[in-house]
C-alpha cells in the first residue's frame, strides 16, 4: 500500500479520535481534537501531493481520499449538530450529499469513468473546511483559561442568526454542488 493510501487510511482512523475529543467534557481532550483535526487535514493536502509528485495515483486511492475526506467532515459536522450549533435538518443534507457523490463517483471510477471535481465542488470544499477550522478552534477556545465574556461571546456567536445562516449557506452550496454532479452525469450520458 502506497504512502498516500496509509494516509487516507490514518485520516479515516484519527476520524473517531477528533470526535470524542471534540465531544469530551475534558478540557485537554477538547484542545487535543484541534491537533487531531489539524493532523488529519494535513494528511488530506500531503497524500495528495505526494501521489502525483511520485506518480503513484491510483484507482484505490482515487477512492480511499475523497472517502476519507467525507468521513473528516461529516464527523465535525456530526459534532457541531449534537453540540447544537447545527441544525440536524441541515447536517443530514450534507451527509447524505457526501454520501451519495461519493457511492456515484465509486461507481463510475468502476466503470472507467472519471468524475472530475467542479469548481464549484471544490469551493464548496474550501467553504465547509474554514468553516470546520473556525468552529473547532472557537470551541477548543472554551477550553482554554479565558475570560468570562470572551467565553460568552464564542457561545453567543456559535448559537447566533449569523451562524445559523452561514451553515446554512454551507447547506445549500452542498446541495447545489450534489445536484450540479447529476445535471453533468445526465448530459454526459446523453452524448
Amino acid at each position: 500500500m502506497t504512502l498516500p493510501n496509509q494516509l487516507s487510511i490514518l485520516r479515516i482512523i484519527l476520524t473517531p479520535v477528533f470526535l470524542y475529543f471534540f465531544l469530551s467534557e475534558n478540557p485537554l481532550y477538547r484542545k487535543l481534537s484541534m491537533l487531531v483535526f489539524f493532523i488529519a487535514t494535513i494528511t488530506d493536502w500531503y497524500d495528495g501531493w505526494h501521489a502525483r509528485k511520485f506518480g503513484l495515483v491510483s484507482a484505490f486511492g482515487i477512492f480511499i481520499d475523497p472517502l476519507a475526506d467525507k468521513i473528516l467532515t461529516s464527523a465535525a459536522f456530526i459534532g457541531f449538530c449534537i453540540l447544537g450549533i447545527m441544525p440536524l435538518w441541515m447536517l443530514v443534507v450534507i451527509v447524505t450529499r457526501d454520501i451519495v457523490i461519493t457511492l456515484m463517483r465509486s461507481y463510475r471510477e468502476y466503470k472507467g469513468r472519471t468524475m472530475k471535481t467542479s469548481f464549484i465542488a471544490k469551493t464548496k470544499t474550501f467553504i465547509q473546511m474554514t468553516y470546520i477550522f473556525i468552529v473547532i478552534i472557537l470551541v477548543s477556545l472554551l477550553s482554554f483559561d479565558i475570560s468570562v465574556s470572551m467565553k460568552e461571546n464564542i457561545n453567543m456567536f456559535l448559537h447566533s442568526e449569523l451562524n445559523y445562516y452561514l451553515i446554512l449557506l454551507i447547506t445549500l452550496v452542498t446541495f447545489y454542488t450534489g445536484v450540479s454532479y447529476f445535471f453533468e452525469i445526465r448530459d454526459e450520458e446523453k452524448t
